[in-house]
C-alpha cells in the first residue's frame, strides 16, 4: 500500500485570498513567494498553482528590474528580509 502523508496538502494562497491579478508595485503579496534572500520559491514548496506562480514570477522580476525588489542579499550582514521596506 501506499505511505500515507505525514503533511497536509498544500494550497495555493492567491487563489484563497481569491486575487486575479498579482502586481508587481504590491510587495506584500509577492514575499508570500520569495525566500528571505530573495529568491523565488518553487511551487512544490509554497503550492502555488500554475497560473499563480507565473503571475508571480513575472511579477517578481519585474519588481527587480523597478527596484522594488533587490536581485540579490549580502549574505555577510543580514539582518532584514530582502523585501523590507
Amino acid at each position: 500500500m501506499a505511505e500515507r502523508r505525514k503533511y497536509g496538502k498544500k494550497f495555493c494562497k492567491y487563489t484563497e485570498m481569491k486575487v486575479d491579478f498579482i502586481d508587481y508595485k504590491n510587495t506584500d503579496l509577492l514575499k508570500i513567494s520569495m525566500s528571505e534572500r530573495g529568491k523565488i520559491m518553487p511551487r512544490r514548496l509554497t503550492g502555488n498553482s500554475k497560473n499563480s506562480q507565473e503571475m508571480v514570477e513575472k511579477a517578481i522580476k519585474r519588481a527587480r528590474h523597478m527596484a522594488l525588489v533587490p536581485y540579490i542579499v549580502n549574505t555577510q550582514d543580514v539582518t532584514d528580509a530582502a523585501y523590507a521596506k
